[in-house]
């Protein structure tokens, strides 16, 4: 069986790597740490399953680099585990093509599990992230709702909800000024803000920052 691992923290990948080495000793795991390798990897050789993160400077995140993944490899199974909360990114998860979705904080709980389950062609949802998915579909007709939002906005929205300037976001990703200027005007129009205050207000009523 062969497992390739997304992380771009080195003690994070190889924790996860040492992880899944004690449960498939005879398992070859192979640790990247951006998106970039990541679907270099996937074009150069067949993977069983594939852990990602999602927020992996430089290059698309995790949630475009599953896209990319199942265009090139349909079959192979990712299970995404990151830092951020099921009602953060979960639903985003599995509409790009995810098979399973943990936080790291239950990794150790969870992610062997997920694998088996996903090797054996099933998805793995956790209780949260099942409250999550039902959650999502009794409100996604809401006009305030960050669903409305694509994967690049929805990274720009917590950049600049977490109080950072135009300027910053663009070199953090390193994209130019007037592009980040662009999507923070479609956020606003999307989720129908007035301005940054607006913006932050909902971050912090609905725990995203």
């Amino acid at each position: 069986m062969r497992i390739l691992i997304a992380d771009d923290h080195t003690i994070v990948r190889d924790g996860i790597i040492r992880l899944l080495k004690d449960s498939f000793p005879n398992a070859e795991i192979v640790g990247v740490s951006d998106t970039v390798e990541l679907i270099k990897q996937v074009n150069a050789q067949k993977w069983n399953v594939i852990v990602s993160d999602i927020t992996m400077p430089p290059g698309d995140s995790g949630l475009e680099a599953v896209k990319q993944i199942k265009e090139i490899s349909p079959l192979t199974p990712v299970i995404i585990m990151s830092m951020h909360t099921a009602e953060q990114y979960a639903v985003r998860a599995f509409k790009a093509g995810a098979r399973g979705y943990l936080s790291k904080d239950a990794a150790t709980l969870e992610l062997v599990k997920a694998v088996n389950q996903v090797l054996s062609g099933k998805k793995y949802l956790s209780e949260s992230v099942s409250a999550v998915l039902a959650d999502s579909f009794a409100h996604s007709n809401e006009v305030h709702s960050i669903e409305n939002l694509s994967n690049r906005e929805l990274e720009v929205f917590k950049l600049l909800a977490s109080g950072k300037t135009v300027s910053d976001i663009a070199k953090e990703l390193f994209v130019t000024v007037n592009t980040i200027s662009t999507f923070r005007s479609r956020i606003l129009e999307k989720m129908n803000f007035q301005n940054n205050l607006e913006l932050i207000k909902y971050a912090v009523d609905n725990k995203l920052i």
